[in-house]
């Protein structure tokens, strides 16, 4: 009884330890395109959204971009909350509990949708590019909902994945049965 105890205060720990710094380096990703994208607005006078995150290599060139870091720490700084505190979700009255499902049903369905929507898009772009010949797999933006601020499709692409993941695992951890229901 007494290691296990032990054991599950060392687990908390570590999603305690992995959940902060998921949320640092958030945070530090987002201030940083936050920060660069002001500065290209005030050179520009236009911006891409994403298109910062995408250009980054992170910590040297030919690394991961910091977009891929934003939606890896963004995916498990979620998981990490959840195994903090997943079970306060049965101390939810059933009525709001259903409304969070409802809603959180309704962001997985519209993040997947955006996902598949984002990436045959960045797909048919790359296709037709690469038949005339060009070839950037990174930059290429899509005009959509505004044209004043077109967004980089690899950046869209990774973020809805993200969104996606995120809300569905919201969906199925408020949804599966509790323990004492199973007995």
């Amino acid at each position: 009884m007494r290691s296990e105890l032990r054991d599950d205060r060392s687990a908390r720990k570590i999603y305690l330890g992995v959940f902060y710094f998921c949320a640092f380096v958030m945070a530090a990703v987002t201030f940083y395109a936050l920060y660069a994208s002001i500065d290209e607005y005030q050179r520009t006078g236009k911006v891409v959204i994403g298109e910062v995150l995408v250009e980054t290599e992170f910590p040297f060139p030919g690394l991961a971009k910091l977009v891929t870091y934003l939606m890896i720490v963004s995916v498990v700084g979620w998981y990490c909350v959840v195994k903090l505190g997943g079970d306060k979700v049965s101390s939810i009255p059933k009525w709001a509990k259903s409304i969070l499902q409802l809603i959180v049903l309704a962001i997985a369905v519209v993040s997947l949708y955006e996902f598949v929507y984002n990436f045959m898009v960045w797909n048919s772009l790359i296709t037709a590019d690469v038949i005339q010949g060009i070839f950037r797999f990174d930059s290429i933006n899509v005009e959509y909902p505004k044209p004043e601020t077109p967004w980089n499709l690899v950046f869209a692409t990774k973020m809805s994945l993200a969104a996606f993941l995120i809300s569905a695992h919201g969906f199925y951890t408020m949804s599966k049965p509790e323990k004492k229901d199973l007995q």
